[in-house]
């Protein structure tokens, strides 16, 4: 298993503003039908509404989201993910591509068949259908940005 460490120190409310848009259109094309217009968003990390992920009982213990939106064209949610020091999120896919900014805190993410360290300022693409898992070292909680293709959906791999 290849093992990558990726570090970028910055700041963090400039960060936040220029993944968020880098994010909302990652492919490159507008996200936005002709005739309609987003909703006007400004949002604190700090001040995140926070709340259990749902029902999933694979989700680690104490993980916790913060909805920021939908993607009216293809109802992929948008939202943080806080992850708690010493975590584990098991190996699982998603049925549509899965864009991640960490914005702080560390994670190791296994992607396919390679760990990557990743730390605050830290970008992953994850393709659609792509087994990944994350781990969280103990220390401090990790907070993540989420964007989704489509809806959300966890697919569990079993060993």
């Amino acid at each position: 298993m290849k093992t990558t460490h990726i570090t970028r120190p910055v700041f963090r409310g400039a960060l936040l503003a220029v993944l968020l848009t880098a994010m909302l259109h990652s492919d490159g094309e507008s996200q936005v039908p002709a005739g309609s217009q987003d909703q006007a968003l400004v949002t604190n990390l700090e001040e995140a509404d926070w709340s259990p992920p749902g029902t999933a009982d694979r989700f680690p213990k104490g993980v916790q989201t913060a909805q920021l939106g939908i993607d009216p064209d293809n109802g992929g949610p948008i939202y943080y993910a806080r992850f708690p020091a010493g975590s584990h999120f098991d190996l699982h896919w998603h049925s549509r591509t899965e864009y991640v900014a960490v914005l702080s805190g560390e994670v190791t993410l296994v992607l396919g068949e390679e760990s990557h360290s990743l730390s605050t300022g830290s970008y992953i693409v994850i393709p659609a259908r792509m087994n990944h898992s994350w781990d969280v070292p103990a220390g401090d909680d990790s907070v993540i940005l989420v964007r989704r293709r489509g809806p959300a959906d966890f697919n569990f791999v079993e060993r």
